[in-house]
């Protein structure tokens, strides 16, 4: 592999608050993958975007534990996972390989599939490539860009020239500075979403995220998204779309477009929460998808 390799010292990971989980392991492409595993049950697989980790569920997991087996891994260039120290090493279809490899490497079926940010192009890309292994989606603040104008909102271009300009990415901040409520990310958390990245060059995977989204239709990624979309129309299995009222990247609208897409789709807005909903509001959501499988 040409890409180096950077391990995230487990000491940066040590009185995280409120993350009382146990690490686990699986080796993916040769790469040490890390994952939550908590609750028994049928597979609920938690997925995180840019440039969060699987600590953005620590307080959905607990309520939802107790229905699910609840499964957060970290992407590689994330969290305790590996972290290849080149940019030009992520693509989408790097991503969404080892997305397939780790689902596989868990045996993981008849999944409850929740993505969020970039992990709604990779997990949608998933489940409308495997329906067989895929019983329900959550789609929470996530697009399908596929490099046309209408894909592409103001919040979001923005976001990306910010993130290319800015290589030593401040990564507990930009999640502190997309709250509605600013005090309540206090500092620990702040640290808690910093923790994985001490240096720049284990920031590699975090500053290639915004450069991977399509800006024109013939762009990397964008004929996959163009396809996802298409097979979104045909899902007639259950799915339950929540957006917050408060996020510059992702408005309500896109959330109301996703549910007016897929057939079977339940729509909920979420009040006062910004861009990282799950940070904000994780409580409300797990309930919201506990009301909606017990429906």
């Amino acid at each position: 592999m040409a890409s180096r390799v950077y391990r995230t010292p487990d000491e940066r990971f040590a009185g995280l608050p409120d993350f009382p989980f146990a690490p686990r392991y699986v080796e993916v492409g040769g790469l040490r993958t890390h994952y939550l595993d908590e609750g028994m049950g049928e597979p609920i697989l938690l997925l995180h975007g840019e440039p969060t980790w699987s600590f953005l569920y620590r307080s959905m997991i607990p309520p939802l534990r107790a229905r699910f087996r609840c499964v957060a891994p970290d992407y590689v260039g994330f969290g305790r996972s590996d972290k290849l120290t080149d940019v030009s090493a992520y693509t989408f279809a790097f991503h969404s390989d080892w997305l397939e490899r780790f689902v596989d490497g868990l045996g993981l079926a008849d999944l409850t599939l929740v993505v969020q940010d970039w992990g709604g192009p990779l997990g949608l890309r998933y489940a409308t490539r495997h329906p067989d292994r895929v019983t329900r989606l959550v789609i929470l603040n996530t697009g399908v860009m596929s490099g046309e104008p209408e894909t592409l909102s103001p919040g979001l271009l923005k976001w990306r020239e910010y993130a290319l300009r800015t290589p030593d990415l401040p990564v507990g901040q930009v999640i502190r500075r997309s709250a509605v409520d600013r005090e309540r990310i206090s500092p620990a958390i702040v640290a808690g979403y910093d923790a994985p990245f001490p240096t720049l060059e284990s920031k590699a995977g975090a500053r290639a995220f915004p450069a991977l989204i399509p800006t024109t239709p013939e762009a990397s990624g964008a004929s996959e998204m163009r396809e996802t979309r298409e097979a979104l129309r045909s899902w007639r299995k259950p799915a339950l779309v929540c957006f917050s009222d408060s996020d510059p990247v992702f408005s309500p609208a896109v959330g109301r477009a996703f549910a007016d897409l897929i057939p079977a789709a339940r729509f909920s807005v979420i009040a006062r929460a910004g861009h990282f909903l799950q940070e904000e509001k994780g409580p409300e959501i797990a309930a919201k998808i506990l009301d909606f499988v017990r429906d």
